[in-house]
């Protein structure tokens, strides 16, 4: 965010909420959850919102084939052309192709991302996932739900639930993205 003197607001960290121990045993609760729910795997099918939700998905279907030997398929999504907001935003050179498993209907299907804030991005993802078919239902896992929605979207599974400030900022850093996994809350430098 800028400041009017054109600097921009920097953020720091207000407070670690999860670890690498406390989102691996989110996880596998998830998992476990998802298996449960759907009466095992024979009809699941995983999808990831880029780009930490394509790092849980896979995550979760490793846990699930270490748990119920089987192979559930992995889709991967990016929403960025389906939002609400679409023409207000920057567009990312870094637009990726959406890539499902060969077909989706009469599947079961979990979105998986990484924050449900909003519900913005979610209503963004259903509506592209419905351009490929119509799956038998559709559910959502994330590892953190921080509240403030706009719009009336609910996951089903949820790693934590986390109460934000509007102002505040929760950042998921994952191994596959070069870092350490963990989960922080950011807040504007002099925000108290």
């Amino acid at each position: 965010m800028c400041l009017p003197d054109g600097r921009m607001n920097e953020r720091r960290v207000k407070a670690e909420i999860m670890d690498e121990t406390a989102i691996d045993r989110a996880l596998s609760r998830i998992a476990h959850e998802i298996v449960e729910r759907n009466k095992g795997t024979h009809t699941l099918v995983l999808v990831g919102i880029r780009t930490g939700g394509v790092h849980l998905a896979g995550r979760l279907a490793e846990k699930i084939r270490k748990h119920e030997g089987a192979d559930v398929p992995l889709g991967e999504m990016d929403v960025t052309l389906y939002r609400d907001d679409f023409g207000r935003r920057a567009i990312s050179s870094k637009l990726k192709p959406t890539i499902l498993p060969e077909s989706i209907e009469e599947h079961d299907v979990v979105l998986v991302d990484d924050v449900l804030f909003t519900g913005r991005t979610i209503r963004a993802a259903l509506d592209h996932l419905i351009d490929y078919g119509r799956p038998r239902s559709i559910q959502l896992a994330v590892l953190i739900d921080r509240g403030h929605r706009d719009l009336p979207i609910r996951a089903d599974y949820v790693g934590k639930n986390v109460p934000t400030a509007l102002k505040e900022r929760v950042e998921v850093k994952l191994r596959e993205e070069g870092g350490d996994d963990r989960v922080v809350i950011l807040e504007e430098e002099g925000a108290s």
